[in-house]
């Protein structure tokens, strides 16, 4: 095994800068778990592994850093002695049958690395591969985001598009979460629930055709320009509902709870 080079560390180090990111087309990942996830769907570039790990773990090309060296490479608190640097995966042209007959999800100027990374685990668990960005969401290859998706990031596809204009040209329904929605559970109670996730593509009812659930800014909600379009505007009712409660949810809660719903097998 190699010991890892100063150059290389510096490398690595610089990937906590999107510039970077952007100019290199790579990014990282720390902790063996999240690793091995991500080589599945992602070339990797260099696996570098403590020295402080057991040496039997370690694979055959790793590179060798000491403690010190991961402390400095690491964007975490408590380094996990195993990091990972990828390459990108090249940006997907967006298809057709990307939103045909599925639900997708679309995100509207989410800032926070880590409801970003936890709204692409959730959708990994709840079988929505694709999520489609505006242009000034937070980067899913920041270290952030890919550490809060613990591999999620293998298996969910990611496009940054003119969120606006990308929606204009969908058909089918668009559901947004607003604060003046109607109750969720009354609306797919009342006009059609799928039956789990192959019944988007034939049950009669609103959520027959392909549903695109888009969740807002963690302060502003959902900007206006997209708000108008909007075809279904549901809200989480709070329990009771004339208790007094926080003003709303955090996003990446609100998220999981809205997919849960829409992935709930009709009665």
């Amino acid at each position: 095994m190699e010991k890892i080079s100063k150059a290389q560390v510096k490398i690595v180090r610089s990937l906590q800068q999107k510039k970077y990111r952007d100019e290199l087309g790579l990014f990282v990942a720390e902790g063996k778990k999240c690793v091995e996830e991500l080589e599945k769907t992602f070339e990797l570039v260099y696996r570098i592994q403590s020295t402080d790990c057991s040496a039997d773990s370690a694979q055959s090309g790793t590179l060798l850093a000491t403690p010190t060296e991961i402390e400095q490479m690491s964007s975490l608190r408590t380094p996990q002695g195993v990091i990972g640097v990828f390459k990108k995966r090249p940006n997907d042209p967006i298809n057709e049958q990307m939103v045909h007959g599925q639900m997708v999800l679309a995100l509207d100027g989410i800032q926070d690395p880590g409801n970003l990374g936890t709204i692409i685990r959730t959708c990994d668990w709840f079988g929505v591969h694709d999520i489609f960005c505006s242009s000034d969401t937070a980067d899913c290859y920041n270290p952030k985001v890919v550490q809060a998706t613990m591999g999620a990031l293998a298996r969910v596809r990611i496009h940054y598009v003119d969120l606006p204009e990308w929606l204009k040209e969908q058909k089918g329904n668009i559901f947004g979460t607003l604060l003046e929605g109607r109750d969720m559970y009354e609306v797919l109670q009342s006009e059609g629930r799928s039956n789990s996730v192959s019944g988007l593509t034939g049950e009669a009812g609103l959520t027959a055709k392909r549903s695109i659930i888009v969740m807002g800014n963690e302060g502003n909600g959902i900007s206006p320009a997209i708000r108008r379009l909007i075809t279904h505007p549901v809200r989480i009712p709070s329990y009771p509902a004339d208790a007094e409660t926080s003003e709303s949810l955090n996003v990446s809660i609100a998220t999981a709870i809205v997919l849960a719903e829409f992935r709930r097998p009709k009665a």
